[in-house]
């Protein structure tokens, strides 16, 4: 099949194109074994469910884990961390935190986060973090 977006109906890709995850987003519901990320009816199915207000605060939670796992090994590092707050905050340089404040910042998240202290997040501890954001289950969805 061709590439994602042109599966996506025409509604959800004003959100979907202005979602920073976009590209992991369709890494991580792309079943394609092509390898190029492409997207299934059924994936973007899959994918509208875990976005929805009906998917548990878990199944987002382990979809949200994924999706900011940049190089899918299992644990938010300082580079996944980095690379997520680079997509938070924008990609222009006016935008980017300097070197020392983003050091400081994946220092603090490492504090807060990493309960065995192993210098990553595990799913369990990102888990535990989302419990504390009330706002999360409402907020990790797709309008269309």
């Amino acid at each position: 099949m061709g590439g994602s977006s042109s599966l996506l109906p025409q509604e959800a890709l004003g959100e979907y194109q202005a979602n920073p995850f976009q590209h992991r987003i369709c890494h991580v519901f792309s079943t394609s074994e092509d390898g190029d990320d492409s997207m299934s009816f059924e994936d973007f199915l899959d994918m509208l469910s875990v976005f929805s207000d009906a998917a548990t605060s878990d199944i987002k939670s382990r979809y949200a884990f994924r999706i900011f796992d940049f190089d899918d090994d299992g644990v938010l590092d300082g580079k996944d961390l980095e690379k997520l707050v680079n997509c938070l905050t924008g990609q222009g340089e006016e935008a980017r935190l300097s070197s020392i404040e983003m050091e400081q910042l994946i220092r603090n998240v490492l504090e807060e986060s990493d309960i065995d202290k192993d210098g990553t997040i595990n799913l369990s501890e990102f888990q535990h973090v989302i419990s504390r954001s009330p706002d999360f289950v409402s907020s990790f969805k797709i309008v269309l």
